[in-house]
């Protein structure tokens, strides 16, 4: 079963033990006015929404080091207010005006979750390797012994906004699974979401 992704993360990264694997974007989509808008050499806001304070922190300054490395004025949103400000969409709003953003690049962790994915061995096991022995083992069993891997997917949107226009111009959901460490999935992540900022030629390469 999903749940939201809050405080839960770092706990969820040091439980896993089965092979880590690349940010994949399974959901890409783009405002058509995204064409006529570019960072380069503009303020940037890094956001990462989250209740941990260690993966918001670590999450925006590696998004600082990438776009900066690109050709932006980067800056982490951390730095910019007091958190309890942040938290609030009114009160964050003149903090981002004051501090002449043009854009922000966000990341939302939404959902942590448990995958079954089969591997070969199930089907070498002795309920599967005789049509009988199968057919009996399919009628009185209603989980699989053995032979599964159980992956944890972690879901995270990225989205790039003008602020001025106040518009979304792109957005994509990820996903991230078993993630070994906080430190590596926050950096996959990072390059992974500035690579598409790229793509959208609002970046430099």
């Amino acid at each position: 079963m999903k749940r939201l992704l809050l405080t839960t993360l770092p706990a969820t990264l040091i439980a896993v033990a089965a092979v880590s694997a690349a940010p994949e974007f399974k959901s890409v989509w783009r405002s058509q006015d995204a064409a006529q808008v570019s960072f380069a050499g503009k303020k940037v806001a890094a956001l990462v929404i989250s209740q941990d304070d260690s993966l918001r922190m670590a999450g925006e300054e590696a998004l600082v080091r990438e776009l900066t490395a690109r050709g932006l004025q980067a800056v982490a949103t951390y730095r910019m207010a007091p958190k309890e400000e942040l938290q609030s969409a009114e009160r964050a709003r003149g903090w981002f005006e004051r501090a002449n953003v043009e854009g922000v690049v966000a990341l939302r962790p939404v959902s942590s979750e448990k995958r079954i994915s089969y591997n070969d061995s199930l089907w070498m096991s002795p309920s599967y390797n005789t049509f009988w022995g199968y057919y009996g083992y399919g009628y009185t069993s209603v989980v699989v012994i053995g032979g599964v891997d159980r992956d944890t997917v972690i879901t995270v949107e990225s989205l790039i906004f003008s602020v001025p226009r106040n518009q979304l111009l792109w957005a994509a959901v990820s996903e991230t699974r078993n993630p070994k460490t906080l430190q590596k999935f926050v950096e996959d992540l990072v390059k992974e979401s500035v690579k598409q900022l790229q793509k959208q030629r609002m970046a430099k390469k």
